[in-house]
């Protein structure tokens, strides 16, 4: 039975994210996506924080998300410019992430967007996989690989050129056009905050940007930013201090010259013979 045993040969484990490519050798196809998705990742860390305290979920950037097997295996992967993963853990087994193979974790991204350089044509491409009788598979678009594939439950397609932002949401297994709210925004309700289109300089790019905001209208801040609000109430602070202390002396002094002055008219009341204490105030 053991010599049985060992002649059947077992066919390999799925591969995970160390055994698969982490790039596809394309280059990043403008100069804004990657400030781009900083700004996203530096904003919503204070929301992710709270929202996961134990620090479990992962942000992809670029990276490759595997939902089929191929040859070559990056053939089975799309990679989304940036996505958020909740319920997660950031490293696996203490390795850093090279990919997020979703045949391992069977967790979706709970939202994910793409830059789109050109018209968008590509990331809203919902052609699906289908094999011909000849074994020819073809290339599955975008769209439909993440609504009906790895159904990530929000997707965005920035146009770049444009300043175009649309947002998807998965309704009943299908994605729906989202409307933008009264100030331009689309609410991520699980997360609730809200994402739209700033208009300032990062990285010494003045442009329109992907920003957060949460869901009173309050812009999400990057590090620098959040550096320069504290800056400015320290500023304030230490102003409304001198200023208190400069009051307190103001006081002091008229305190000083009342005191002073009563007492000259003391004097006087007594040389005319008159007690200043019988006077009424």
């Amino acid at each position: 039975m053991v010599e049985l045993l060992k002649s059947i040969e077992l066919p390999p484990p799925f591969p995970d994210h160390t055994q698969l490519p982490e790039e596809d050798g394309t280059f990043v196809k403008n100069f804004q996506e990657h400030p781009q998705s900083i700004i996203l990742t530096d904003s919503i860390g204070s929301v992710l924080q709270e929202r996961h305290p134990d620090g479990q979920y992962c942000i992809g950037q670029d990276s490759g998300i595997y939902w089929r097997e191929t040859e070559p295996p990056e053939k089975g992967a799309e990679a989304p410019d940036w996505f958020y993963v909740p319920n997660v853990p950031p490293k696996l087994k203490g390795e850093i992430r090279r990919s997020y193979v979703l045949w391992r974790e069977h967790i979706a991204p709970l939202i994910a967007l793409e830059f789109a350089s050109g018209n968008g044509d590509e990331e809203r491409d919902k052609t699906p996989l289908s094999v011909s009788e000849e074994g020819v598979t073809t290339k599955p678009g975008k769209f439909w690989v993440y609504e009906q594939v790895v159904r990530i439950p929000y997707y965005g397609i920035y146009e770049i050129k444009s300043s175009k932002l649309e947002m998807y949401q998965l309704v009943a297994g299908f994605y729906q056009k989202l409307e933008p709210n009264e100030r331009g925004h689309y609410f991520i309700s699980p997360l609730e905050i809200e994402l739209g289109l700033w208009r300032g300089s990062y990285q010494n790019q003045e442009q329109m940007w992907l920003r957060w905001w949460d869901k009173e209208g309050n812009l999400l801040l990057i590090g620098n930013e959040r550096a320069e609000v504290e800056s400015d109430r320290a500023n304030r602070e230490n102003q409304r201090a001198q200023e208190m202390e400069m009051a307190l002396v103001e006081q002091k002094q008229r305190t000083q010259e009342a005191e002073i002055k009563a007492a000259r008219l003391a004097e006087k009341l007594r040389s005319l013979g008159v007690d200043p204490n019988s006077i009424d105030p």
